[in-house]
């Protein structure tokens, strides 16, 4: 690492058009080459389909690029359990194998979420989604959209607390993998497996997060998401701690969805900045 890397940052958790974000990946990278970033890791969900014009955008504009995907992990109600990716490589046939099934999986659930939408007296139709969503993929944010635009709820929020979040009186969800399954399959993909966001584990106190980053660290995971938009101070010294005890690299980012989720920018996570050095630390695990 150089002394001048100590003044450089990254953003490792963004996502973009090829899966719920509203910028299209070579216009993610522009944001980070805006905001003056040294690096970025684009993560959709479940898809590398924007991995390679996000690559050869951050090469055009001399940006670090590490590839990433986000995966879903089955995990007991009301938490969830996302795993993060990083270097894994795109052209993988067990990742296009698994990414082309989780797709399908979300395309066929769309349907019956405005299905069931409908039944609720919320007059919206899948022509109307497709609509919204303007030739990227489709998905709830888009739903959420539509609701707001049309008065059925005032906010996208209220949209996914009411009818499409988990709970929701729409909601489906969505094909999840078993977490050994997922970090399995990005170790086999040429990666490094993260844990996402802990905070969204909903562990009721210190004592069962522990045990469960232990049993995902049992299993092979190799990082945690340290720096996130839903951290507190409190918590980013906790994750730190955690990391320090079970070896675990650090991470961060801001989880930007550009307008699909407002108030997060890309680059920063309540305040906060990712040392362009954990991505350094990361690129040398993978070597």
């Amino acid at each position: 690492m150089n002394n001048q890397d100590v003044n450089l940052f990254a953003d490792l958790h963004c996502h973009s058009t090829a899966s719920d974000g509203s910028l299209s990946p070579q216009e993610v990278v522009r944001r980070a080459s805006s905001a003056g970033l040294a690096g970025l890791s684009l993560t959709d969900h479940d898809t590398v389909a924007g991995q390679e014009p996000a690559r050869a955008e951050a090469q055009r504009l001399g940006i670090r690029f590490l590839t990433g995907i986000e995966i879903s992990a089955t995990f007991p109600p009301p938490g969830t359990l996302h795993i993060l990716g990083y270097g894994i490589d795109p052209a993988s046939v067990v990742l296009q194998s698994l990414t082309r099934g989780l797709v399908e999986a979300r395309d066929a659930r769309n349907p019956l979420m405005v299905a069931r939408l409908n039944e609720l007296g919320v007059a919206i139709t899948m022509k109307e989604v497709e609509e919204e969503a303007a030739g990227s993929v489709v998905g709830r944010v888009h739903m959420a959209a539509l609701l707001v635009r049309k008065g059925y709820v005032s906010s996208v929020q209220q949209a996914f607390d009411k009818f499409l979040g988990q709970g929701g009186c729409a909601y489906f969800d969505k094909e999840r993998l078993e977490p050994r399954r997922a970090l399995e399959l990005i170790g086999q993909s040429g990666g490094l497996a993260v844990l996402a966001h802990p905070s969204q584990l909903g562990a009721e106190n210190d004592a069962q997060l522990e045990r469960i980053v232990k049993d995902l660290v049992d299993m092979g995971l190799r990082g945690i998401e340290v720096i996130h938009s839903d951290h507190e101070a409190a918590q980013v010294e906790k994750y730190q701690r955690l990391a320090g005890r079970y070896g675990l690299l650090k991470t961060g980012g801001s989880d930007f969805h550009g307008k699909n989720l407002p108030g997060v920018e890309l680059g920063k996570a309540q305040g906060r900045r990712i040392p362009f050095r954990w991505m350094e630390e990361l690129v040398e695990a993978l070597a």
